[in-house]
């Protein structure tokens, strides 16, 4: 898994600006599971690559505000037995996050009023559901 992570066609995050971390992984491993660092955490500092122009910065430190230390990101895999297998699958989840953060936000609702004939059909059947439950009840002498 060496080599640049590419976030978007404008964004590539260097490899020298990648920190990998491995650890013991938890659960299921067989005789491998106590020796082996399968578990992998990469770590990027947002606040400091120049992968990002200004304006995607603000966008991302301020879209990922929670999960940053120190405006540093980190994620981590052990969802797989293979220490290969979790360093792809942290690269491409934190290209996914870097992704979601980048995204520009969805435009404005712009507030509408229910249509004249929306509202009348609206009333009718309030009207016609009163009635049905009107002729439930035991009659009135």
């Amino acid at each position: 898994m060496a080599g640049d992570l590419r976030v978007t066609s404008s964004v590539t995050l260097r490899e020298e600006e990648l920190q990998w971390r491995f650890s013991r992984s938890s659960g299921p491993g067989g005789q491998s599971v106590n020796t082996t660092d399968s578990r992998a955490e990469l770590t990027v500092d947002l606040a400091a690559t120049p992968a990002l122009s200004e304006h995607q910065r603000a966008r991302v430190l301020e879209a990922l505000a929670g999960r940053l230390v120190d405006g540093r990101l980190t994620v981590s895999a052990s969802e797989h037995r293979s220490q290969l297998r979790n360093r792809e699958a942290a690269a491409e989840r934190l290209a996914q996050v870097l992704r979601e953060a980048l995204a520009p936000p969805p435009p404005k609702r712009r507030p509408t009023k229910p249509s004249r004939g929306a509202q009348r059909r609206r009333a009718e059947s309030k009207t016609r559901r009163s009635q049905t439950k009107a002729l439930r009840r035991r009659p009135t002498d």
